[in-house]
């Protein structure tokens, strides 16, 4: 039997920037996750200069060999609407690769990997969380995303009744055709918005990969919309018309609405697995870095009592950082007005610009956790 400080369930960034942040601690910490990394992760692959400071990154070091596309502009609108070409200044986001990135963070981390490892058991003995019968330690993190086995056993109904956004998107190297045939620039990724008010469709160029995709509330109409958008794209020519046919789905929960517990003696969830991502974007990788440091100095503070009560602070913390949490907007729009509302606010630069994008997608209103 294997010991360590603290177990972690997850390899993405929630769970290599909490290890991360405990190893600097001089924690013993162990990462366990199903996948061999680098691995193939679906997401559309954007960062904010605040995730850059929170995680102290050094961004040449990272753009050696790696996709760190400057992003500086948007397109955007509804779908089969008008468009909105919206600038800035400097850089306010970064285009990543999720494959390349939390490699990266995971290397970074400094602790002990267990890669291609599955929970096949988890059990709560004299103290102390034992996973496959194999490693034990006294403090449990579960950051395997949407169905974290560690959220399974604090008693989240995976898939079932949950408030979840399905997303669709696939993500390709360009050859010289496909490349000269695609209209999106590199530094102004475009995002296309469904006039339901439900989900929004993305197209976003990184260097010579292009990444497409679209996520909406629930599975109900998702094949169907992710197939209108793509026609979309290709009639306005916006993309080339030979795309990889085959897209990976995903879900994720939006913070606020997940209802998952999030602590308990000895163990805690972050990032995905908490449900964490922002509710007007569905952005999920700023709230896991943010959750996983968070989640580090409670646990630093705790002085070793990983009892519930003394873990209640990183709830509470999580909560003054995200804020409460928002309604769906078609759940507050009536749907006799929907479409107008839609069209009226997106075809607004000012609107555009200073919600849409400053504070719903860059949350430039928030400054880099300290």
């Amino acid at each position: 039997m294997r010991s360590c400080d603290a177990l972690i369930v997850g390899g993405g960034p929630a769970g290599s920037s909490c290890a991360w942040k405990l190893r600097q601690q001089g924690m013993a910490v162990t990462v366990l996750d199903k996948a061999q990394f680098p691995r193939n992760k679906v997401c559309a692959g954007w960062i904010t200069p605040a995730v850059v400071r929170a995680l102290q990154l050094d961004a040449g070091d990272y753009a050696r060999g790696r996709v760190l596309q400057p992003i500086s502009a948007f397109r955007t609108g509804l779908i089969r609407g008008a468009e909105v070409e919206t600038r800035y200044p400097g850089t306010v986001s970064f285009g990543i690769r999720r494959c390349e990135f939390d490699h990266y963070l995971l290397q970074r981390s400094g602790a002990q990997l267990r890669l291609g490892e599955t929970v096949n058991s988890l059990a709560r003995r004299s103290g102390l969380w034992v996973v496959n019968d194999a490693i034990e330690a006294p403090l449990l993190i579960g950051a395997g995303g949407h169905f974290c086995p560690v959220a399974r056993f604090l008693g989240a109904k995976l898939g079932a009744n949950e408030p979840a956004v399905a997303a669709k998107e696939v993500e390709f190297e360009m050859d010289a055709e496909q490349a000269a045939a695609c209209r999106v620039r590199a530094d102004m990724p475009e995002l296309y918005f469904c006039r339901d008010l439900k989900g929004y469709g993305w197209c976003f160029r990184k260097g010579g990969y292009l990444n497409i995709g679209l996520g909406r509330e629930g599975h109900q109409g998702l094949a169907q919309a992710l197939q209108d958008f793509c026609d979309f794209l290709k009639q306005r020519g916006r993309i080339p018309k030979n795309i990889p046919e085959k897209f990976q789905g995903h879900a994720y929960l939006l913070h606020g609405r997940s209802g998952r517990r999030l602590v308990d003696d000895g163990v805690l969830l972050i990032g995905d697995a908490a449900g964490l991502a922002y509710p007007e974007s569905g952005e999920g990788i700023r709230p896991a870095v943010e959750s996983g440091l968070i989640a580090a100095d409670v646990i630093a503070a705790s002085g070793s009592d990983y009892r519930a009560a003394r873990l209640q602070a990183y709830g509470e913390r999580l909560r003054a950082r995200l804020g409460p949490g928002a309604a769906p907007a078609a759940s507050i729009v009536p749907a006799s007005v929907r479409n107008i509302l839609a069209g009226a606010l997106l075809g607004s630069r000012w609107f555009t610009r200073r919600v849409v994008l400053d504070r719903w997608f860059l949350h430039a209103q928030l400054p880099a956790l300290q």
